[in-house]
């Protein structure tokens, strides 16, 4: 056991966490002492390194000091933007909720520091319950340091009347600290929500670590619509994941999109459990300087007449590092499976690397199924139509770097959440070249990943 295995169960052992959660605690601390920590060699993180997280001493949980927006008056920076919606709204600031910035609760939404009787029971019976510990070894971290989360509740055949917006806001601190994110999403048959998921920080250098888990359970025919966003501060360290249950004919549908950091892990991991389930996935991932994000997308195929659609597009400049790993187990009895995994990345930089490995695992005879990655530049034919109608060459860049991701950004069904991002990213886009990069277009060779097949450029 490393150091920083050893500092996260004494940061357990100082949380003041209800009694009804002491079970999953217990568990998650057991299988976190007694995990092997990741290495090269260990298939899941071949390409990820967790140096930063070792190199780091955590001694205290981050705590909300009420100060950290006066601070950002007094620097003269801009205050930290949320997406202006018409929504359900809760606020962390380290981890703490922030009552101010936050709206009233309905009955659908509770904490888990506020649970009634019927709640706990309900939290017990699917918290932890979704997630696989061997395979992400964070979750068995994240139920080691469960104390607050959030519950959202929808009874059968309720559509939520307004989305579920929490955001989680980082600040840096005196000493190194850490912080512990939970959201279990329970939609009964017939149920239907929107939950959108956004991870931000102050522009000052952050010195944090955040350990985020999302568990969700979709009942019979129930709909849910999820995104997750992660814009924080490169400094910060972030490891997170997306954990699902799909019933009978439910549908999930999601869009996420993450800026790079010194250390940034997304894992998705998707069950199919009953038959007719629907399961769509829209990602974007973009990283620049020294940063680094890896997203893996793991779908299991359980029963058959069911579809998977995963399309990721990233575009990494500078001296950034990007991996993405989709893969998609299909199992002997789930026949009359649809799936299809598409993930297309443009390098705009020489020293840029991203590492692309989809994968198809297939034991039904009676599917169909597709999946690949491309990895290329910007298009030199693009770039002299666009100059020779009076674009600049910069203008132009910005244009076709834009035009990749744009497609996707479109078809997110969120006006505000739609504006909000393409007003972000068009002011990342303007801050330099770190996106554009300084490659001739067209310069090196596209390189196409087909089945079974792993590409590093």
């Amino acid at each position: 056991m490393n150091d920083f295995q050893q500092q996260a169960l004494q940061l357990a052992a100082h949380q003041h966490s209800p009694q009804w959660l002491q079970v999953l605690r217990t568990e998650g601390a057991r299988t976190w002492l007694h995990a092997a920590w990741p290495d090269r060699k260990t298939e899941l993180w071949k390409y990820t390194s967790l140096n930063h997280l070792q190199q780091q001493h955590f001694k205290q949980w981050a705590v909300n000091d009420n100060s950290w927006q006066d601070k950002l008056w007094q620097e003269k920076k801009s205050q930290v933007n949320l997406i202006p919606m018409e929504a359900t709204r809760l606020v962390f600031v380290n981890g703490q909720l922030d009552s101010e910035l936050s709206t009233s609760l309905p009955e659908e939404v509770s904490l888990f520091s506020q649970a009634d009787a019927a709640a706990q029971t309900l939290i017990t019976r699917h918290l932890g319950q979704i997630q696989n510990t061997e395979r992400n070894l964070f979750a068995a971290l994240s139920n080691a340091w469960v104390e607050e989360g959030v519950l959202l509740h929808v009874p059968a055949n309720v559509k939520l009347s307004k989305p579920l917006y929490v955001v989680h806001i980082a600040t840096a601190t005196a000493e190194a600290a850490v912080s512990s994110q939970r959201l279990l999403l329970v939609l009964d048959a017939g149920a239907e929500a929107c939950v959108i998921e956004h991870y931000l920080s102050t522009a000052e250098p952050q010195n944090g670590f955040l350990n985020t888990l999302t568990e969700i359970s979709l009942g019979d025919n129930a709909s849910l619509y999820h995104s997750r966003i992660s814009l924080e501060q490169e400094a910060l360290l972030h490891i997170g994941g997306v954990h699902a249950n799909l019933g009978r004919d439910s549908s999930l549908t999601g869009f996420t999109l993450a800026e790079g950091s010194q250390l940034k892990r997304i894992d998705y991991q998707i069950n199919h459990r009953d038959s007719g389930a629907q399961y769509q996935l829209d990602g974007v991932y973009l990283a620049r300087n020294s940063q680094f994000v890896d997203y893996h997308v793991n779908v299991e195929h359980c029963a058959p007449h069911c579809t998977t659609s995963e399309v990721f597009r990233g575009i990494v400049g500078d001296s950034a590092r990007a991996v993405f790993n989709g893969r998609i187990h299909i199992h002997k009895n789930a026949q009359k499976t649809l799936a299809e995994l598409s993930n297309r990345n443009l390098l705009t930089s020489d020293r840029a690397e991203i590492d692309t490995k989809p994968e198809l695992e297939i034991y039904a005879d009676d599917v169909r199924c597709a999946h690949g990655a491309t990895i290329s530049q910007l298009d030199s034919t693009a770039m002299y139509y666009l100059q020779s109608r009076g674009i600049s060459r910069r203008q132009a860049r910005v244009m076709l770097s834009f035009g990749f991701i744009n497609e996707l950004l479109y078809a997110i069904p969120q006006p505000e959440v739609q504006d909000y991002l393409q007003q972000h990213l068009t002011a990342l886009f303007a801050e330099g070249e770190s996106l554009l990069g300084e490659t001739e277009p067209g310069s090196g060779s596209v390189v196409e990943t087909g089945p079974g097949t792993e590409s590093k450029v």
